[in-house]
């Protein structure tokens, strides 16, 4: 039987959380410091360790909550009538996973693409973002001859090669949402493209 986790030690593990969103807040993602957040918290390096592995591990759940947020408001969407509304709905989520490289990296990382065992918060935000564009898909005027589940991660996939071609300085001349257009306009419309 599972031992039942003690309320000061989820106590101690949202004190560690709120430390870093503060520091986060104030110095951006890259810049946290394991240093920082237990001075913050109050509490010894060691308990850190006790509850997050790594810097990473923190980073995980920060950063999954905040991609969650952002699937939230898709969710609320209505279903885009067009790859410009496609890209205008998912800019916010795509803004946010390339305000650092640092958070970009970290997405990567923890995404499920590095064949990690685990599946953690970020993992599940890419499942979680392929079946809410999965819905769109079937709602809306857009190519039938492939199952939606197949363009949304068709989708997802461009939308990570658009970010990642951001952060290359061979190919960022582009700017993302306009090779975001160029990807979606020839996914979703294909009779459309010349």
């Amino acid at each position: 039987m599972k031992k039942a986790v003690q309320k000061r030690t989820l106590a101690t593990r949202a004190k560690l959380i709120e430390s870093a969103w503060k520091i986060i807040s104030s110095k951006g993602y890259g810049a946290l410091r394991v240093e920082e957040v237990v001075q913050d918290a109050a509490v010894a390096k060691g308990t850190f360790f006790a509850h997050f592995p790594d810097k990473d591990a923190l980073m995980e759940i920060i950063i999954g909550s905040k991609i969650d947020t952002h699937l939230d408001a898709l969710e609320r969407q209505t279903p885009p009538e067009n790859t410009d509304d496609f890209i205008r709905y998912l800019q916010p989520l795509m803004l946010f996973m390339t305000s650092e490289r640092y958070v970009f990296d970290v997405i990567l990382r923890h995404s499920g693409a590095a064949a990690k065992e685990e599946i953690g918060p970020i993992a599940q935000t890419f499942d979680r973002q392929v079946r809410v564009l999965a819905q769109w898909l079937s709602d809306g005027p857009y190519r039938k001859d492939v199952p939606a589940m197949i363009l949304a991660e068709g989708i997802q996939a461009f939308a990570i090669q658009c970010m990642a071609l951001h952060f290359c300085a061979i190919n960022n001349e582009l700017p993302i949402q306009k090779r975001m257009k160029l990807y979606l306009d020839a996914w979703l419309c294909p009779q459309n493209v010349s």
